[in-house]
């Protein structure tokens, strides 16, 4: 299998300009409904941060906000949220926008995203790696990419540090909550630093840290703990949910990129494999396919991992479902999370290869560096698909 380390070196998100994504919904706004629907573009921020600063300025409690998707931080995205009776109005900030489409009468749902339209600048490449990169895309267009969950899924998990929620699955409740409280955010500002600080040299003190932490969320956390100094279950509870949902995700997203990547070695020929590297690792992708493959590959779904999750024992992907828990050193049981309340990994399942839309490419003079070039994809996935892979699999 080719390594993807001796690939085409080509810069990408050096300004947010050159990764644009705009959500498509399947949502009719009208003068009727208790939701207000508005389309919020954004550049240099996360969706939840953006989301924050609406609330602040608004005053408006976070219960009453539901968006489709998490967009990333280093680019231009627009997308869309709703507001339980939202004024009719606009928000603007520092690279920040958000207009009022009109109303609806259900909250946004992830479900209602229909796809993701890109368009993707790579810079300063030269000649060959135009070349290159072209002809990887014709493979692409031709043969799609494995639906891996990319490094965006995986922002809790830092400097190869422990997936929280896997500790969470094995029992150690307070291993959980300490990497959940102190493990360092690429994005983490001054205050957040500060206190993860004093929560890794004091932990364990309660006392001293409720003396030391200022008023807020962690330091909540850490009074129940006063009060309570074995129940770690009950202070991972209390975590807020977006990142109780955001660690939970994340690990079964990793346990899903594990049982395709095997899918992928026993199915595809050695030869016609190449690795490219994700956060949590190396994984492959294929070349090509053969024509019996095509079908096959199109038509496929993993589950998610997931304690109410059953599979037949002739079910051709059961083996590789067990080999993961096994790998993994956790059974469907442990994943029941008990003793943690409100927690729960969800079931379903996630389309194994996607193929982009509207597939074009246009390579042109680099006007940010001099004598080289800069290529401009443009393309569209469905709901839930990484861009990002459609550049890493054309860079290897």
């Amino acid at each position: 299998m080719a390594h993807a380390d001796g690939g085409v070196s080509v810069h990408i998100k050096q300004d947010p300009s050159d990764f644009r994504v705009e959500e498509r919904i399947a949502v009719e706004s009208g003068d009727q409904g208790d939701y207000a629907l508005y389309r919020l573009e954004k550049r240099g921020w996360t969706t939840p941060d953006a989301i924050a600063a609406i609330r602040r300025r608004w005053r408006i409690d976070a219960w009453r906000v539901a968006v489709g998707g998490l967009k990333d931080r280093h680019a231009h995205t627009i997308q869309y949220l709703t507001i339980l009776r939202g004024p009719e109005r606009k928000f603007t900030q520092q690279n920040i926008a958000l207009t009022y489409v009109g109303r609806i009468r259900e909250p946004l749902r992830s479900d209602q995203i229909v796809a993701n339209r890109f368009e993707i600048t790579l810079r300063d490449a030269g000649p060959d790696q135009v070349a290159h990169a072209l002809a990887a895309l014709e493979a692409v267009r031709r043969f799609g990419v494995p639906n891996y969950f990319d490094d965006q899924r995986f922002g809790s998990v830092q400097g190869g540090g422990p997936f929280m929620a896997r500790l969470l699955v094995l029992g150690d409740t307070e291993a959980a909550l300490k990497v959940a409280l102190t493990s360092p955010y690429a994005f983490d500002r001054t205050a957040a630093k500060r206190e993860k600080a004093v929560l890794r040299q004091r932990w364990g003190d309660w006392k001293a840290l409720g003396d030391r932490l200022p008023r807020g969320h962690i330091r909540s956390i850490v009074d129940h703990l006063q009060q309570h100094p074995a129940d770690f279950g009950g202070a991972v509870a209390k975590l807020r949910p977006e990142l109780r949902g955001l660690y939970l995700s994340a690990y079964q997203s990793h346990m899903w990129n594990r049982m395709l990547a095997a899918w992928l070695e026993a199915q595809i020929s050695a030869d016609q494999l190449i690795a490219v590297r994700l956060r949590t690792g190396v994984v492959p992708m294929h070349r090509s396919l053969t024509a019996e493959q095509q079908p096959l590959f199109a038509n496929l779904e993993l589950p998610l991992h997931s304690p109410r999750v059953t599979l037949e024992a002739d079910d051709p992907r059961k083996p590789f479902f067990d080999a993961v828990l096994a790998a993994e050193g956790v059974t469907q049981e442990q994943m029941k999370l008990k003793g943690v309340r409100g927690l729960f990994f969800s079931k379903g399942e996630r389309r194994a290869f996607v193929m982009p839309a509207e597939l074009t490419a246009e390579a042109a003079d680099d006007e940010s560096h001099a004598g080289r070039q800069k290529l401009t994809l443009r393309f569209e996935l469905p709901r839930g698909a990484y861009a990002t892979l459609i550049v890493k699999r054309i860079s290897v």
